[in-house]
């Protein structure tokens, strides 16, 4: 058997098996919606005081036909939408795919209960509220453990070769590699004629070699696996051509293109019927008044949650920092918010009440450690912080009082980082974004590395959030905030 014909028998086994994952998956779906049903049951004998057990071996009655019925043909739509945006044919990122997840069942929630309300059928409501949570809850969960399981099957795994050698390949290789679930694998990198890559430089532990002459038969040979087309700028008419040559053979070809700075989550592509021109739309989300309301009013719900929910821990803490050194429990520090307005910055005070002279006398006695200061405006090991502040600090508990400021019009739960009046000139060209939003507790530069993460780095997360915000993203930036504190990840 030749080397072409081997491919061939690889490349059909591989279409074959990725084929019945797809069903594997929907069946999985299928599942997680049957037993949300039967479960959701469970709800109802809680709070009419039933036996679970009893309540759940007993048929319901008859209205319990006409839920059933109807919560089938819902799930069926559910089905049909998520293959439509192709949950089972194609990967999807976590939190993009859960969004996508939370968006459809929330709708056929209300669509459920409006179907009820409307018929004025005889049905437990409180039995279709809890079978639609826990649907929410099931599904995603169902879907995590079937990609856990199938990938220590080694059944999950998807070849990838990346066409490219540039930064943007290597930012391609980067963000694959963060989601592991895709299941995807840079196994290549295929260097295009007149392109020379530094390995030792490229985020991959990936074969690198020539595309060669003919893609098509480099590709044929490794199998056709799945294709990122990541070239740069300067190489504009290459990928026009390798994307005319692979289009009809790969139509699934993934197309990194070497665009930054755009708003992706506010755009809208605009198509011309027989012109061969593509244009984007850019719109900031953040710009409009609707999202604006939208995410002062979750600011508003979810601060006085957090705050009542909180309150014997945050009384806890003014005990003992009260009763450390008898100083003041809060730190008032003037920061840079909104449309450059000055606010007060609550945090629980961690450092010493001389804490700033200290400062001064530490950075003249170690010189190296000014460099550092310089840079992040934070020293490891600080000699400022009390022994209750060291705790604060590390699981980030000296931020809770803001909770305060984000219900006082100053900060919002997630943002940019509130900025120090010396700290305004070094965010370059990406302050005129800043100024459109209020700064955050948290944000996306402290869920990406929290004090290990340049000056710069969290200028450029904080532009790159401000143009692509979502409601859903401020919940995913909150769910793994939590997740970093936590793990206590880069906190100092």
């Amino acid at each position: 058997m030749t080397a072409t014909t081997k491919s061939a028998v690889t490349t059909r086994g591989r279409v074959w098996w990725f084929q019945w994952v797809s069903y594997a998956l929907a069946l999985g779906d299928m599942a997680a919606l049957l037993v949300a049903f039967y479960l959701g049951r469970l709800s109802h004998a809680f709070y009419f005081h039933l036996n679970p057990a009893w309540v759940l071996l007993h048929w319901w009655g008859s209205y319990a036909q006409i839920n059933l019925l109807l919560f089938l043909v819902l799930s069926a739509l559910g089905i049909v939408a998520f293959a439509f945006k192709g949950h089972y044919s194609r990967r999807k990122a976590f939190w993009d795919e859960t969004g996508e997840i939370l968006g459809t069942f929330i709708l056929l929630l209300i669509l459920n209960a409006a179907i009820v309300f409307a018929g004025k059928w005889q049905m437990s409501r409180l039995w279709l509220f809890s079978t639609w949570v826990l649907v929410m809850g099931l599904l995603p969960l169902t879907r995590w453990l079937l990609r856990r399981a199938l990938q220590s099957l080694g059944g999950w795994a998807r070849p990838v070769v990346i066409i490219g050698c540039g930064q943007n390949a290597a930012e391609a290789v980067r963000a694959l590699n963060s989601e592991p679930m895709l299941g995807y694998t840079v196994e290549r990198v295929l260097l295009p004629g007149g392109c020379s890559l530094d390995a030792r430089s490229f985020p991959a532990h990936a074969a690198i070699e020539a595309l060669g002459e003919d893609p098509l038969t480099t590709l044929a040979r490794l199998g056709k696996p799945h294709v990122v087309l990541a070239l740069d700028m300067d190489q504009w008419e290459l990928q026009e051509r390798l994307v005319r040559s692979l289009g009809l053979n790969y139509p699934n070809l993934t197309i990194a293109p070497p665009l930054r700075g755009l708003p992706l989550f506010g755009m809208e592509v605009m198509h011309f019927f027989s012109h061969e021109v593509l244009m984007l739309r850019v719109r900031d989300n953040l710009s409009r008044f609707v999202p604006r309301i939208t995410k002062r009013l979750f600011d508003l719900i979810a601060a006085s949650l957090l705050v009542v929910i909180l309150s014997p821990l945050l009384l806890y803490i003014a005990w003992r920092i009260r009763r450390e050194d008898g100083g003041p429990v809060f730190f008032i520090q003037g920061r840079v918010g909104r449309q450059g307005r000055q606010f007060g910055c609550l945090k629980f005070r961690s450092m010493v009440m001389d804490a700033e002279d200290r400062l001064k006398q530490y950075l003249r006695d170690h010189p190296d450690v000014a460099a550092e200061y310089e840079r992040n405006f934070k020293i490891r090991n600080d000699p400022r912080v009390t022994r209750i502040g060291k705790l604060l600090r590390r699981g980030s508990l000296d931020e809770l009082p803001q909770l305060f400021n984000v219900l006082r019009g100053d900060m919002s739960l997630v943002g940019p980082r509130p900025l120090l009046e010396r700290e305004l000139d070094r965010y370059g060209k990406n302050i005129c974004l800043y100024r459109l939003v209020y700064p955050g507790i948290t944000g996306l530069w402290q869920v990406s590395g929290r004090s290990e993460t340049t000056f710069d780095e969290r200028a450029q997360l904080d532009a790159w959030y401000v143009k692509n915000w979502t409601l859903w993203y401020d919940i995913v930036i909150l769910l793994r905030t939590i997740k970093v504190v936590l793990r206590r990840d880069g906190a100092y």
